[in-house]
């Protein structure tokens, strides 16, 4: 409680600063002039320390001006265990009521951003350390609820110790039911991006959270379920200096972005306007060029698909796409950089990306593992499916690995399961899926990607069931042989696209991608409005079902089903 209102005697002494007050910067202790902290959101211009905000102050930054509605500003609770420590409950709520201008340590309501609806929800720490007992559980689930039935996104920015200890066991619950509630939202298709500040611990970050499709912390937040000092001292050891920090969240998968809090405000608007404009027409595109489809040797073909210098997923990317909101980890254990994805437009219409990505030059490719994913790269992959879904946007991948990673540790991580936990979520995804093959397609690490409606191919690339090495190696017992397994495996474009898999063959310019990236990714931006242009429209059901009779006829032959019925018929919802 003593941080608690250290907290908010810092938020009342800046909103009450004089303008030619000065003040000390809690991160680097330089003084620093009253109006230039303000103008700068509280944010230290010497050091870039992120002083807190006050709920309302937060909203000010955050909603467009004169757009928010506040929605139960008066509600409060009572006293249900009558808990007394230094002050009686009832006095402690008054005390904060009183420092903070505010009834309850939530503030809710609906505002544009950006000129888009969204429901806001902030968390304020000066008020009893921003923790949640039964009025704030009560404003976050009120919020979940209005956010599903307007069907806008909720943005919940949370800076809490967790959940009110004065409160017991009513408190504890409200971990369940703010959950349970951004439960049904999910279910309903209702994006929520939930907004970390120092600091965010205990039942609000066990909570919802920790639940959003996107989660951003600002830099600098310190957030977990245990405090550093709790597991310090059950632990009975020293925790890294940067244990907790926002950064340390985002290495380890747990955090989309960390932004500065200047930034944060263009990355929302820019969410919010993915959400707003799901459902647009894809641009006009012109006419597909015919690719020449005279048989090249298929090693030359391999060759020029792993070329050094041909763009990778992040250049495609850059290329193809007028707007980007990269997005990283898979909520679990890491962020695989193998693996690169998040919301992006082409021309006007949203998307959300994915790709495999190989690096530019060998310290890139080391760290991005040569294209090659872990697991937790196919789980990324599929939460960013995941949230296509909710966004009602469809997805663009790009595919380029000689394979998943076959290594000890992907072993351990269970890289099979994996791979076809994505093979299942794409397969039954109710937005459109397009797959872009940009170099190498290798064996299930590719086909994790590319299970969709339409697959388009760039001339000079191929797709197999294994590398022509490891073909060469298994049947061939020579792995120098491989030229000649790669002839037999039929893996080219063309070959691809006669044995009815490729939809489209992509043109590059003459020498292959990476002598005009520019006009390579022109080519593939083109293929994608067409293909994105005939699955606009289509109703769910009906896009999953063809996605289904895709999959059932490839093969050399087919069964009939069991029942005597469509196969396709029985599996419509699948």
């Amino acid at each position: 409680m003593e941080l608690a209102e250290r907290g908010r005697a810092v938020l009342t002494r800046i909103a009450a600063l004089p303008d030619d007050a000065w003040v000390s910067c809690r991160g680097c202790r330089a003084v620093v002039h009253g109006s230039k902290l303000r103008r700068a959101d509280n944010v230290c211009p010497e050091c870039g320390h992120h002083g807190r905000l006050g709920a309302r102050e937060r909203v000010g930054q955050l909603a467009d001006p004169g757009s928010f509605e506040e929605h139960h500003a008066d509600a409060t609770g009572g006293d249900p265990l009558e808990f007394t420590d230094k002050l009686a409950y009832p006095d402690r709520l008054a005390k904060a009521r009183k420092g903070t201008g505010l009834t309850e340590a939530a503030v809710v309501g609906t505002a544009t951003m950006g000129g888009k609806p969204v429901v806001l929800a902030v968390l304020d720490f000066a008020f009893l350390g921003g923790s949640m007992g039964s009025v704030v559980g009560a404003k976050i689930t009120y919020a979940a609820e209005l956010a599903g039935s307007l069907r806008v996104p909720l943005i919940a920015v949370s800076s809490s110790g967790g959940a009110r200890m004065q409160e017991g066991i009513l408190s504890l619950l409200q971990m369940a039911k703010t959950s349970a509630a951004i439960g049904r939202m999910r279910r309903a298709g209702v994006p929520f991006v939930s907004v970390l500040a120092d600091p965010v611990y205990g039942g609000v970050s066990a909570s919802f959270a920790a639940l959003g499709d996107i989660i951003i912390a600002e830099t600098g937040t310190r957030a977990g379920f245990a405090g550093r000092q709790v597991i310090e001292q059950i632990i009975r050891q020293a925790l890294p200096k940067r244990f907790q920090t926002a950064e340390f969240l985002h290495e380890h998968g747990h955090l989309d972005l960390v932004l500065n809090r200047s930034e944060l405000f263009l990355v929302l608007r820019d969410i919010v306007a993915c959400h707003a404009a799901a459902g647009t027409k894809p641009a006009e595109a012109v006419p597909a060029v015919a690719v020449q489809s005279e048989e090249a040797d298929v090693w030359d073909v391999v060759k020029l698909a792993r070329h050094p210098g041909r763009p990778n997923a992040l250049g495609y990317i850059e290329r193809v796409f007028t707007r980007f909101v990269p997005l990283h980890g898979d909520r679990w254990s890491g962020d695989d950089e193998a693996i690169v994805g998040g919301l992006a437009w082409l021309d006007e219409s949203p998307v959300v990306v994915i790709g495999h990505c190989k690096g530019r030059d060998t310290p890139e490719n080391v760290r991005r593992n040569f294209g090659m994913p872990h697991p937790h790269g196919y789980r990324k992959a599929m939460r960013l499916m995941t949230l296509a879904e909710r966004f009602g946007v469809p997805v663009v991948t790009l595919v380029d690995t000689p394979g998943a990673y076959p290594g000890m540790k992907a072993e351990e991580d269970n890289q099979s399961g994996a791979i076809a936990e994505a093979l299942v979520l794409s397969a039954g995804l109710r937005v459109p899926v397009v797959t872009v093959v940009t170099g190498e397609g290798g064996s299930g690490g590719a086909l994790a990607l590319a299970t969709g409606d339409r697959l388009l191919m760039q001339q000079n690339t191929v797709y197999s069931v294994i590398s022509p090495e490891g073909c060469a190696t298994i049947l061939f017992g020579d792995a120098g042989k491989a030229p000649d397994a790669a002839r037999a495996l039929r893996m080219s474009a063309p070959q691809v696209r006669g044995l009815g898999i490729a939809d489209e063959l992509i043109p590059e310019p003459e020498g292959g991608a990476h002598t005009d990236p520019a006009a390579a990714a022109a080519a593939i931006a083109d293929a994608l409005r067409r293909a994105l242009r005939e699955l606009h429209g289509t109703a769910p059901d009906a896009l999953v079902a063809a996605r289904y009779r895709r999959l059932h006829g490839y093969g050399s032959v087919t069964l009939p089903s069991p029942t005597g019925h469509h196969p396709i018929e029985e599996n419509a919802h699948v």
